[in-house]
């Protein structure tokens, strides 16, 4: 089971660019931007994870196909789910919609993203605005944060652009100029962002942690956790911090971090 079966699809247009996206809950919203292979059954897990805490999940689709997981046909073995992620990030590599390699660029779709939060805002009301990024899609939330509706934007393994030289693991996926308005709002206006990685992760290196912090400084949360937090069942090495390789337990570390996202979205989004 999906568990799409809870929300509505809609569709939505915005500068030539068309994605589908599903809706589900009430409250403020937060944009639950998938990571690769796409809209998986464990991310639409935490997308429910969202709705049952009190927020109106948006869902966009980028890539991928809908409700399937890292294992195609429930076929069990790294190999396949490898393939399976692979297929996508080939798919997403030759998209003029994302940005891969390059540094010192925002993706092309964030504009598409920040376009969607701004009608969810209109229609959801409330303070503002929270969004998720994960994986090819983390830092997305970042680039979403120059708009002043965003209030609560988290980076979860951040993997853009690939970390193939010392200059790109010191970087993410955000033009100097949106990242000199994001920066300006930390400092004037108490904008925060959070992120979360696993310490031994070479997709999200730890220069790229470094690079925010010195950044953005306080106002960047960043949450590292160690290897051995990561679901031992999940069959790929440790990456995705609140879906694959989430232990679902009180007290286990990356519980705790899904935890304090919600609790970060709640404290941002919530009027007082």
């Amino acid at each position: 089971m999906s568990g799409l079966d809870s929300f509505e699809r809609h569709e939505f247009t915005n500068d030539g660019i068309t994605h589908h996206y599903y809706r589900s809950g009430s409250g403020p919203a937060v944009i639950v931007i998938p990571e690769v292979p796409g809209v998986t059954p464990k991310v639409v897990e935490f997308a429910q994870r969202v709705v049952d805490a009190g927020f109106t999940v948006f869902m966009p689709s980028l890539f991928g196909i809908d409700g399937v997981g890292i294992m195609p046909d429930g076929i069990r073995g790294i190999g396949p789910s490898l393939a399976t992620s692979v297929g996508t990030l080939t798919k997403v590599c030759v998209s003029r919609e994302f940005t891969i390699f390059a540094t010192g660029r925002s993706s092309r779709v964030v504009t598409w993203l920040r376009a969607l939060a701004r009608v969810a805002h209109d229609e959801c009301g409330g303070p503002g605005v929270g969004a998720i990024g994960m994986c090819v899609s983390g830092g997305f939330a970042l680039s979403m944060a120059v708009d002043e509706r965003m209030l609560a934007p988290v980076l979860s393994q951040p993997s853009l652009p690939l970390g193939i030289s010392p200059t790109r693991r010191k970087n993410i996926d955000i033009s100097p100029g949106d990242l000199a308005c994001v920066r300006d709002r930390c400092a004037k206006e108490g904008l925060e962002v959070m992120g979360a990685r696993f310490t031994g992760d070479m997709l999200v290196p730890s220069d790229r942690f470094a690079f925010l912090r010195e950044q953005l400084g306080d106002a960047f949360i960043g949450v590292e956790l160690p290897d051995s937090a990561a679901n031992p069942d999940a069959l790929l090495p440790p990456h995705s911090v609140v879906t694959e390789h989430l232990v679902d337990t009180p007290g286990e570390p990356t519980r705790d971090t899904l935890d304090q996202i919600i609790a970060f979205f709640q404290r941002k989004l919530t009027a007082v």
